[in-house]
């Protein structure tokens, strides 16, 4: 669950994250990974801490990006499967909690919002934009990439390059893909934010976003890094299973 600055929503978001969990018992943990805030979210999240033993924190000095934030969440998890929720409760963990299961028969499950209306006229322009783009360019047809998504933690420990900018989870889905990895996409309902303002869309994450994307041009086409289409599958038997149908 990265954070920045996130005292007013924090609580919530973990509450409900581990109501999710009893909902549909599962044993899971929420590991808050503090990134540099400067107000009060490392306070409320030690005071939850001190009766909840489903919950760690992992502070950083200063703030590193919500990639950076993901990846040090993956490394301080103790369970097979993994995914994220941002801090400012704007994320509905029952509607992603709900799929864990299609982990059985896939590798990556890819959520997309369906109730769009929550988001502003120019945001969804800019999100249809820009899976267009990724899609044309790395002929994929995702539905949505940045999102809940929800992975088999064996499978992220296969890639050799780690994205900790803002293009991180498309960066991830693109890489897994093209080494054969199977998903599934689902729907899911989108929240409203309690407080705060969204750092999604601002100048430092679009440029992030633009990097991200030509490293990715890069590997993909001329340091032919994706080339190998017949994959070895290290980590996942649900897809060794299904290719060898």
């Amino acid at each position: 669950m990265p954070s920045l600055n996130e005292e007013e929503n924090i609580a919530k978001a973990i509450e409900n994250t581990l109501q999710a969990f009893d909902d549909y018992e599962i044993s899971g943990e929420v590991v808050v990974i503090n990134d540099g805030s400067t107000d009060g979210t490392e306070d409320v999240v030690k005071k939850i801490l001190q009766n909840e033993a489903r919950v760690q924190i992992v502070n950083h000095d200063h703030a590193q990006g919500v990639g950076a934030s993901f990846w040090d969440g993956v490394d301080h998890s103790n369970g097979k499967i993994v995914s994220w929720l941002p801090g400012d409760n704007e994320g509905d963990p029952w509607e992603i909690v709900r799929y864990i299961k299609l982990l059985q028969n896939v590798d990556i499950v890819i959520p997309f919002v369906f109730n769009k209306e929550v988001r502003s006229l120019p945001r969804n322009m800019l999100s249809a934009t820009f899976r267009f783009i990724i899609n044309a360019t790395f002929r994929v047809n995702f539905n949505y990439t940045n999102g809940t998504v929800i992975f088999r933690k064996s499978v992220l420990q296969e890639l050799d390059y780690r994205s900790t900018s803002f293009f991180f989870l498309t960066d991830i889905l693109v890489r897994l893909v093209n080494k054969g990895y199977l998903f599934a996409e689902v729907p899911i309902r989108l929240g409203v934010r309690g407080a705060g303002v969204s750092k999604a869309v601002s100048f430092p994450s679009l440029m992030q976003v633009i990097r991200g994307y030509i490293h990715l041009l890069k590997d993909c086409y001329y340091l032919k890094k994706f080339k190998n289409k017949n994959k070895e599958f290290h980590s996942s038997s649900a897809t060794a299973q299904r290719y060898e149908k």
